[in-house]
């Protein structure tokens, strides 16, 4: 499907975004450990999504998070984890990967579209073998 201009913000979608991530030799380097599956399995998908709209909104939707660039754990949670992969973890990040400027706070629907990204990234790792 090819990318839609609004603006002068390239759109795309989850799969195109997953799919150029897949091509960060860094970003493609986090994989989802069994004991994090393990935890996604016992929670559900549901109860997952919850946390991650929490993290978000709490730890990345401010215009100034407390210890950007240090705020999301590398481990210990899928949703950390699906952050660090999907260059989702800290404003910097955000910004570099979806011009997303900093300093100014996320909109309730960019939470959902990073949530719906976290989400998705978390199914396809969960569909691979670990």
């Amino acid at each position: 499907m090819p990318q839609t201009k609004k603006g002068d913000v390239t759109m795309q979608t989850i799969d195109e975004a997953l799919d150029k991530l897949e091509k960060s030799k860094f970003r493609s380097s986090f994989t989802l450990t069994q004991k994090e599956r393990d935890y996604l399995h016992a929670k559900g998908y549901d109860k997952i999504e919850s946390h991650a709209r929490d993290f978000i909104h709490s730890r990345l939707a401010p215009a100034y998070p407390v210890n950007d660039g240090a705020q999301t754990p590398m481990k210990g949670h899928p949703v950390f984890k699906a952050q660090h992969a999907c260059a989702c973890c800290c404003r910097g990040c955000l910004e570099k990967w979806y011009r997303i400027p900093q300093g100014k706070e996320l909109t309730a629907s960019q939470e959902k579209k990073i949530v719906n990204l976290l989400m998705a990234w978390i199914a396809r790792q969960d569909k691979t073998e670990g």
